[in-house]
């Protein structure tokens, strides 16, 4: 057999087909997905909140809306509201100037701050992002704050060695930028990562049990109706749910050691996890058969972009957002988010992941009852025997 001979062969055919359609699919997915990156930082959105009495609060406000790269900046709402916003990442950033700012910056008092408060528990270009920016804003109002009270409070140069120390300090002390962090994320990328980690490892994991256990469904056609190989296929997955993510979750306890209490809750995420995206991935795979998974793959690595990991929704180019409506992985990893580091509850991304789920299993069961032929059942020898011995009973 020749080597010519030997590429024409359906394996070697379809491994050139996936190794170049893996390629184009991958760079065609993920550079301009992350061309976001920091293309669209100007549409994360900020709140600035100015309660100061004084003038130099309105100054700041004024001033940062006109300067900062954002255009969503919302002023008419309360701190406590922003503040509950930034808790379900609406807000990316919030910006609140106390009532008594413009007093004490006159008094050169340490006190005289503003609160930056931003949200660990998201995306992780966006807590980046606003340290970045919230650490360039407070060293231009510390520089500009310090000469302001420098020429209030130095009027005269012939002070005393021990007063001008003094002086001297509390100029330097007059503006201290308060950065407020909720929701913090322990250190090390491997907590940051680990609700995509988890959800991806139950995406792939259900991709590849739809890809083998449909399979198993038609091979099995004919030894049983359809209907009950279909729920032969359910059980299956669910049995290898269960077992999956206990393994899983135990592997996420022992490198990243969350909070105890949260084990069974994360163990149900990640079981519900892989039955969405078992139904999810079945899909392509009862309407194709082994060609569904070709199919599967640029739908895995277009959701690893908009399962909002990395880049919020606010971020994402038009076909990524909409993918992160229907997508499992979204939603699985904005629960994880909530409840392994947020403050809020997971709910309604678990009930939506749920819903994505719900429909995907109707779908599923609408293409085995309408575009998959009935075949007669097959009676093997063994049950045909022990009827037999029943009727000569």
């Amino acid at each position: 057999m020749k080597f010519t001979a030997f590429l024409k062969t359906r394996g070697a055919t379809a491994a050139i087909f996936m190794g170049i359609f893996y390629a184009v699919a991958m760079l065609g997915i993920f550079l301009p997905g992350y061309t976001a990156i920091p293309g669209n930082v100007d549409k994360l959105p900020i709140a600035i909140i100015n309660d100061d009495a004084g003038k130099n609060g309105a100054m700041i406000a004024e001033n940062l809306q006109e300067n900062l790269p954002f255009k969503e900046i919302e002023t008419d709402i309360t701190n406590k509201q922003a503040l509950k916003d930034l808790e379900h990442n609406d807000l990316a950033l919030v910006v609140h100037i106390p009532k008594t700012f413009s007093e004490n910056i006159q008094k050169g008092e340490a006190s005289s701050s503003i609160d930056f408060t931003i949200n660990e528990a998201g995306a992780t270009v966006v807590s980046s992002t606003m340290n970045s920016v919230v650490t360039e804003i407070n060293n231009q109002l510390s520089t500009r704050f310090s000469q302001q009270t420098a020429q209030g409070v130095l009027m005269n140069f012939n002070v005393p060695e021990k007063q001008a120390a003094e002086l001297a300090e509390k100029i330097e002390k007059s503006y201290v930028g308060n950065v407020v962090t909720i929701n913090e994320i322990p250190d090390g990328m491997n907590h940051n990562m680990l609700p995509m980690f988890l959800t991806m490892a139950g995406y792939v994991g259900a991709m590849i049990g739809a890809m083998q256990l449909v399979g198993a469904f038609r091979a099995s056609r004919g030894k049983a109706s359809k209907t009950r190989l279909f729920t032969y296929v359910q059980m299956a997955a669910l049995l290898i749910a269960v077992v999956s993510s206990i393994i899983a979750v135990g592997v996420a306890y022992l490198i990243d050691k969350p909070s105890g209490d949260l084990f069974f809750g994360i163990v149900g995420q990640q079981i519900l996890n892989y039955m969405v995206c078992f139904n999810f991935t079945a899909i392509l795979i009862f309407l194709f058969g082994e060609g569904g998974m070709i199919l599967n793959l640029p739908i895995l690595l277009m959701q690893t972009i908009a399962n909002g990991a990395t880049i919020t929704r606010d971020m994402m180019h038009a076909p990524y957002e909409w993918m992160s409506h229907i997508s499992p992985m979204y939603y699985s990893v904005q629960a994880y988010f909530a409840n392994l580091f947020g403050s809020i509850s997971p709910s309604p991304y678990i009930w939506s992941m749920a819903a994505v789920g719900a429909v995907a299993m109707l779908i599923n069961m609408a293409i085995v009852a309408f575009l998959h032929k009935p075949m007669p059942v097959q009676v093997s020898e063994t049950e045909v025997e022990k009827k037999a011995a029943e009727i000569t009973a």
